[in-house]
């Protein structure tokens, strides 16, 4: 599903304003939700990327990110997910029996290259089977709003190009609960981009004492990309994202396609990418989370997961001392007993 497009303007549209009754009652459970005690507290520490509304805004490459400090600073860390586009609700570990998109999803698949994986609908038996597989820390990629599992640090990642739209509760808005509730519950923002939202969420972390923490999406190789043409086609929460991280890389473009967030693709959509890729000098590009997708896959559809070029990024921070800081006093804090706490509360 696409989000609708008055989620994004400024002012509420009167379609926004008829869904408000809805939105009230939703976010007013979602809020009461969240603020419960937490039902259990793993002996490990638990890191949560989250956000505040609907859709993609960059969680699994900051999760990989806060996974590539831990194990820098020397500790194991561990992933923790629902995996959304598969159909396991687990507990399950991925592994390489257990790693087809279809069932874990696209994302944990990714994860799993840099640390023990579990996919589980249900958090408290997902942290208790990936604490078996003897990792040091828990990095939660989504559940910022399921108040299950106690978290020492949560991270809310907001993209600086879209902001928090007409910072509504869906279905009015992109919301996933009242922002005044969510705000007190998060300890840090990862502000990811540049975009005309940007002096006003800076402004909402201030005013709320909130860490901000900058980061940007960039390509591992960028020169690869120059002059290149290119067939690029994605199915994440916000494909024009790409296609512009692409063309800043100086690719020029034969098309863009752009698909559902999550899809699958069909041979015939494969069959018709394939088909105006080999009618030119194209290169056929897409990113890490759809190529995961083709994975296990047969037929043509193998066939455009081997002819298809991975435009991977990773997320650099701004204050790359700030958020190895906050990681170590987490876990140190763990460690020593001090932190067993409401999120929210400060690190």
């Amino acid at each position: 599903m696409n989000a609708p497009s008055f989620w994004w303007r400024r002012w509420p549209s009167p379609a926004a304003i008829a869904l408000q009754p809805l939105a009230w009652m939703w976010g007013s459970s979602v809020a009461r939700r969240m603020r419960r005690q937490p039902a259990h507290w793993p002996p490990a520490p638990v890191i949560c990327i989250g956000n505040f509304t609907v859709g993609g805004e960059g969680k699994t490459p900051t999760a990989i990110a806060i996974g590539e400090i831990a194990r820098d600073i020397g500790v194991v860390p561990g992933f923790l997910t629902r995996g959304y586009g598969g159909n396991e609700r687990g507990p399950v570990l991925v592994s390489d029996q257990h790693r087809h998109p279809r069932r874990v999803g696209d994302e944990p698949c990714l994860l799993a290259e840099i640390g023990p994986t579990v996919v589980s609908g249900d958090r408290l038996k997902g942290a208790r089977l990936l604490l078996q597989q003897g990792v040091d820390i828990i990095i939660m990629d989504d559940g910022f709003q399921n108040p299950h599992l106690g978290k020492d640090l949560t991270l809310v990642v907001i993209d600086a190009e879209f902001g928090l739209g007409n910072r509504l509760v869906t279905p009015a808005g992109p919301l996933r609960a009242p922002l005044r509730t969510q705000l007190h519950l998060a300890d840090a923002i990862v502000l990811i981009g540049e975009g005309g939202t940007q002096p006003n969420l800076v402004r909402i972390a201030a005013r709320a004492g909130k860490h901000l923490l900058r980061a940007r999406l960039k390509p591992l190789e960028p020169d690869r990309w120059r002059d290149k043409k290119v067939l690029a086609f994605a199915g994440i929460g916000r494909p024009e994202k790409f296609f512009s991280a692409l063309e800043q890389a100086g690719a020029g473009f034969a098309g863009r396609n752009a698909f559902p967030d999550h899809h699958y693709y069909t041979e015939a959509e494969a069959e018709a990418l394939l088909r105006h890729a080999h009618a030119g000098d194209i290169t056929l590009v897409t990113t890490e989370k759809d190529h995961a997708r083709l994975a296990e896959t047969g037929g043509v559809l193998a066939e455009l997961r081997q002819e298809t070029n991975i435009f991977a990024v990773r997320l650099d921070f701004e204050a790359p001392d700030m958020i190895r800081g906050l990681v170590k006093d987490t876990i140190g804090a763990v460690r020593a007993g001090r932190s067993r706490r409401r999120p929210g509360s400060g690190v």
